[in-house]
């Protein structure tokens, strides 16, 4: 089966830390958003995957590309790059990566993190995963009978008459059915809401008779923005195996777990956690943190932190364990409180 991760999006909503680093490639804890996406389809899928495509924008460069071909071979998968130039929905990015549109296709858009067994009955023509949610006019949704099998799409409803909604993961068995209803939309420019979507696709893949079915996740979890993410940081470190390194240099300080502490850390005179991630190098001396994500080489003294977001090489510094809280910077910032 192959694997089809769309992720060329600016990542708007997470800026400032999206204006150094690809969403996709935000860390939470010891892994990318991308790779935490790998990792669970990996970790429940009953079908083994051979092929990671990943849909990025150009401007992404050669690091970038670099980084998630290594990630696909971690994986034990060839990985495969493809470009989607401009924002033009959701079909638009999957038929960008047509090569890889073939047999057995599992797409699945890279901020969707999840919780969910991935059964995949390969006797079925389509699986749209889905999650009940309160506000369904912000989402494609999807109406099934009794048996899950799906009446029809449609995307973000002023008057939903349901509320499963579309997460970004999706089976297909024969990924060149979908490529040419795909292409469908395109040659004839059937856009909705000025996009080409992919609800539009698969709905004329209903009507020509192909069965798709709903299956449910038991968590859906966002990175969005960043109040969202590190919400789904908390969960992510609750519910995952996830150990610091030992080579962190911890000094006369308490750790309270559940937390993530990388290569090379140093932590003295501090208490750190719950829900704290803390990059590889960084230096947190005399200072209170809670619920924060520290990227690499981050020093901290004598600093209060909660429900932050911290970029790489920043420094905080303040007195007596100066008290902030909702920060959001990006690499290289300072802040010194006098």
């Amino acid at each position: 089966m192959n694997l089809i991760i769309p992720m060329a999006g600016k990542g708007t909503r997470m800026r400032p830390s999206t204006l150094t680093i690809p969403k996709p490639l935000f860390p939470i804890a010891d892994k990318s958003i991308v790779e935490w996406l790998i990792y669970e389809i990996f970790q429940s899928s009953n079908i083994p995957i051979k092929e990671i495509a990943f849909i990025i924008h150009p401007d992404f460069g050669q690091q970038v590309e670099t980084e998630l071909i290594h990630l696909a071979k971690k994986y034990n998968a060839e990985g495969k790059i493809y470009y989607q130039p401009q924002p033009l929905g959701t079909a638009h990015a999957i038929l960008c990566a047509r090569e890889s549109l073939c047999d057995n296709v599992l797409i699945a858009f890279a901020d969707t993190l999840f919780k969910a067994s991935f059964n995949i009955d390969t006797g079925k023509d389509g699986i749209i995963w889905t999650k009940t949610v309160d506000n369904p006019q912000q989402y494609g949704i999807v109406v099934t009978d009794t048996n899950k099998k799906i009446l029809y799409f449609e995307e973000k409803p002023e008057k939903p008459i349901s509320n499963e909604a579309i997460i970004g993961i999706y089976f297909f068995k024969d990924g060149k059915n979908l490529k040419q209803e795909l292409q469908y939309l395109i040659d004839n420019n059937l856009k909705e809401k000025g996009e080409y979507q992919l609800t539009n696709a698969m709905e004329n893949m209903r009507n020509k008779g192909l069965s798709l079915y709903s299956q449910t996740v038991e968590k859906w979890l966002d990175c969005g923005n960043k109040n969202t993410t590190l919400y789904s940081h908390q969960i992510l470190l609750e519910s995952n195996p996830i150990h610091s390194s030992p080579h962190a240099n911890i000094i006369n300080s308490k750790i309270i777990h559940p937390c993530y502490i990388a290569n090379h850390v140093t932590i003295e005179n501090s208490e750190i956690g719950p829900y704290v991630s803390i990059g590889e190098n960084s230096i947190i001396q005399n200072s209170k943190v809670k619920n924060c994500i520290l990227m690499k080489n981050v020093k901290l003294n004598h600093i209060q932190l909660h429900k932050s977001i911290i970029g790489s090489h920043s420094e905080l510094h303040g007195k007596s364990q100066s008290p902030l809280m909702n920060l959001h910077i990006s690499d290289y910032s300072q802040i010194q409180i006098e």
